[in-house]
């Protein structure tokens, strides 16, 4: 028997043990959400800036992050601003905002710097009013870095809060629509 026909005899063998075992139980796609079944229309309210958060629009940011990736991933979930009439209600603060410089050029300025915004997040049922999430520490990291050559300058302050509104945003819908981390009390 050569080389060629032991190969593809083994690999054979694995695939059938591999469909055999149960493996292929673990790529199921997710077909339900974390939310109860009655909640069809979320609201998503302005968040809202604590004390220590005070930058020019960063909770309008977040606040459209969070409806624009709910609309993306949401599984046809309706989005509004009102509270009235919504199944379900993000309420969100946006409680601190820090930028640091992280690291240094060979002159001693500052070229990367780390942005940290921490947030509290509810998620409330409307209907059977009760709260299906809550994080009051919710933290997100991001970094963004100066260029060295002034001819060349572009502040990326701003596409920095965005890109950490986006990854903020994607991780809390994921959360909603996969239920992990969702108090699930019937």
């Amino acid at each position: 028997m050569s080389v060629f026909h032991k190969t593809a005899r083994t690999l054979a063998l694995a695939a059938l043990l591999f469909s055999l075992t149960g493996f292929t139980e673990c790529y199921k796609p997710v077909t339900d959400t974390g939310l109860p079944k009655h909640i069809r229309t979320i609201a998503v309210p302005a968040f809202q800036l604590g004390n220590n958060a005070l930058r020019y629009r960063v909770e309008t940011r977040f606040t459209e992050a969070v409806i624009n990736e709910i609309i993306r991933r949401g599984r046809g979930l309706r989005v509004q601003g009102e509270r009235e009439g919504a199944d379900a209600v993000v309420e969100g603060t946006i409680k601190d905002f820090n930028i640091f410089g992280v690291l240094l050029d060979e002159r001693g300025r500052t070229r990367i710097y780390e942005l940290k915004i921490t947030a509290a997040v509810t998620v409330r049922d409307q209907t059977t009013n009760r709260v299906l999430y809550d994080n009051q520490n919710y933290e997100f990291r991001g970094e963004y870095e100066f260029t060295s050559d002034p001819r060349s300058f572009f502040n990326e302050e701003d596409p920095a809060i965005d890109r950490i509104a986006r990854a903020f945003a994607e991780s809390l819908v994921s959360t909603l629509t996969n239920g992990f981390g969702v108090n699930r009390q019937r």
